[in-house]
C-alpha cells in the first residue's frame, strides 16, 4: 500500500510526495469500554493502517484527497469550519487542537488511502487522525512525541469530533510494538508490551453489521459510568474495587450498578489476561475472554445477534481458544485466539457457520500485531 498512495499522489500532484506516513489500526484483546474511566486494556496494532503520501505547501491550506471516499478536503488552517459530521471533521479537529498547543502550522497537500474496514471497530478514526497529526509533526518541523500526540487526537475526537472516547485507540495507534499487544493504564498512560504467546494467531472476525447510532450509545455508556462512579463518590471507576461496589450497591440503580460491575470487573480481567500471556496459560486467557464477551452482552449491553452469533461460531471451531466482541460494539467485530495449526480450518468452520446463522458472509483477517505510526522514506 506504501507504494499505492505514492504511485496515487503522483498522478494527482505530478511529482513524488516528500513524506509517506503509515497509522495503524487496533483490535483489542481484552479491556473493552474501561478506557475512559481510567481502566486497563490491552490492544494489539494491526498491519491494516491509513497511508497518507504528502508534501508542504507554500500557503495555509491542506488539501488532502482520500482514495476510499473519492472526495477532497480542503482547508484555510486560519479559520477550520465544522461542518457535517465525516472523515474531513477529524482533520479540522486535529488541526485546532495542534494550533491550541502554539504550533505554528504549515500547509501541505496529500493522497490518503488505507484498508482498514469502515465502522467495524477497529479504530479507522483514531488512525486517520494520528496519520494527519504526524503529517503536521513533519511539515511543520516538530519533533514526535507519540504519547503527547496521542493524547491531542484525544482531545480533538472528543472536542471537536463529539465523541467521548478514552485514550486507547489514539495510544495504540501511536506506541504499537510488532509481535506484542500493549498492557496500558488509562489512568496514568503507562505502558508495558506483552509478548503474543507463540503458536497462536489473532483472528479479526467482521460480522458485517454496522450500527449507525453507535456513537450516540457509546457517549451514553460513558455518561453512566461517570453517573455510577459520581454517587459512590470517586471521579471514574477505576478509583473503585468490587467490594466496595458491592457493599454500596443500594445506592445505585439496577442499571448503573450492571454498567459498573462491567468495568470494575473488566479491569481485573485484562491484569489476569496479561498474567495469563506472559506464563503462556492460553486456557485461561481463552476463559477470560468469554467472561468479557458475556459481561459486555449482559451488564453493558453492547453486544448484538450478530456479534452473539459470530462468538459462538467462533467457540465452536477448530483451534479456537477464546472470542469476544471487540470495539464500541452495536455490531462489528468480534475477535479470537486460535491455535496457529488449525488456523485455516477454523477460519473455513466459522465462515460456513455464520453464513448459515445470519445469511451474510463473514470477512476473517488473520491479524500480526505491527508498530504504531511510522514515517517511510518516499521511493526514489
Amino acid at each position: 500500500m506504501a507504494i499505492q498512495v505514492q504511485l496515487a499522489f503522483e498522478e494527482r500532484f505530478g511529482s513524488a510526495p516528500e513524506h509517506v506516513i503509515r497509522a495503524p489500526g487496533r483490535v483489542n484483546l481484552i479491556g473493552e469500554h474501561t478506557d475512559y474511566s481510567g481502566g486497563f486494556v490491552l490492544p494489539v496494532a494491526l498491519e491494516h493502517a491509513v497511508w497518507i503520501a504528502l508534501r508542504p505547501r507554500p500557503d495555509q491550506r491542506v488539501v488532502l484527497h482520500s482514495l476510499d471516499f473519492a472526495e477532497t478536503a480542503e482547508l484555510d488552517l486560519s479559520e477550520p469550519q465544522k461542518q457535517e459530521k465525516g472523515w474531513q471533521e477529524y482533520l479540522k479537529g486535529i488541526t485546532k487542537v495542534l494550533q491550541e498547543a502554539g504550533w505554528e502550522l504549515t500547509g501541505w497537500e496529500g493522497v490518503m488511502m488505507g484498508d482498514i474496514p469502515q465502522g467495524a471497530g477497529l479504530s479507522s478514526s483514531a488512525a486517520l487522525e494520528m496519520a494527519c497529526l504526524r503529517a503536521f509533526a513533519e511539515t511543520s518541523g516538530k519533533s514526535w512525541q507519540p504519547q503527547i500526540a496521542a493524547k491531542m487526537a484525544q482531545q480533538a475526537e472528543t472536542e471537536w469530533v463529539g465523541i467521548s472516547c478514552g485514550i486507547m485507540d489514539q495510544l495504540i495507534s501511536a506506541c504499537g510494538v510488532a509481535g506484542h499487544a500493549l498492557f496500558i493504564d488509562c489512568r496514568n498512560l503507562e505502558m508495558k508490551p506483552v509478548k503474543l504467546p507463540e503458536g497462536i494467531r489473532v483472528m479479526i472476525l467482521d460480522t458485517m453489521t454496522r450500527r449507525g447510532l453507535v456513537d450516540s450509545l457509546y457517549n451514553e455508556r460513558h455518561s453512566q459510568c461517570l453517573q455510577a462512579a459520581e454517587i459512590l463518590g470517586k471521579s471514574i471507576l477505576r478509583e473503585v474495587s468490587l467490594t466496595e461496589l458491592q457493599s454500596q450497591s443500594s445506592k445505585l440503580s439496577s442499571l448503573l450498578y450492571r454498567r459498573a460491575g462491567h468495568v470494575i470487573s473488566e479491569n481485573q480481567r485484562v491484569k489476569h489476561a496479561v498474567g495469563a500471556m506472559r506464563s503462556n496459560d492460553l486456557k485461561l486467557l481463552g476463559q477470560l475472554m468469554q467472561q468479557s464477551h458475556a459481561s459486555l452482552r449482559d451488564n453493558f449491553e453492547v453486544s448484538n445477534f450478530a456479534l452473539n452469533t459470530m462468538v459462538e461460531c467462533a467457540l465452536s471451531a477448530p483451534g479456537c481458544l477464546g472470542a469476544r466482541m471487540t470495539g464500541a460494539g452495536f455490531g462489528g467485530c468480534a475477535v479470537a485466539i486460535v491455535k496457529t495449526e488449525l488456523e485455516i480450518k477454523f477460519y473455513n468452520s466459522v465462515k460456513d457457520c455464520y453464513r448459515k446463522k445470519s445469511s451474510l458472509n463473514p470477512k476473517i483477517i488473520s491479524c500480526n500485531p505491527a508498530n504504531g505510526v511510522t514515517r517511510l522514506a518516499p521511493l526514489a
